[in-house]
């Protein structure tokens, strides 16, 4: 899909288990993989309304910011 639409995609992520002690990780990435269950990513400003969307009964609420550069 990306070649099709001409788009560039860099996924950046820890080697495994890495990010397993770290505690922001892993109260703030099931939230967003719940907000964007189902969707078929077809833009960057639909994934990126969908992670602002996210938030949790208890308060949480995310802000994004989309680097353009390398």
């Amino acid at each position: 899909m990306a070649n099709r639409i001409g788009l560039e995609i860099r996924i950046a992520h820890y080697p495994p288990y890495c990010s397993k002690h770290n505690p922001i990780e892993h109260r703030l990435f099931p939230h967003v993989t719940r907000a964007c269950e189902g969707v078929v990513f077809k833009s960057v400003p639909l994934v990126k309304e969908l992670i602002e969307r996210t938030q949790t009964k208890t308060g949480l609420r995310l802000s994004v910011d989309i680097l353009n550069k390398v």
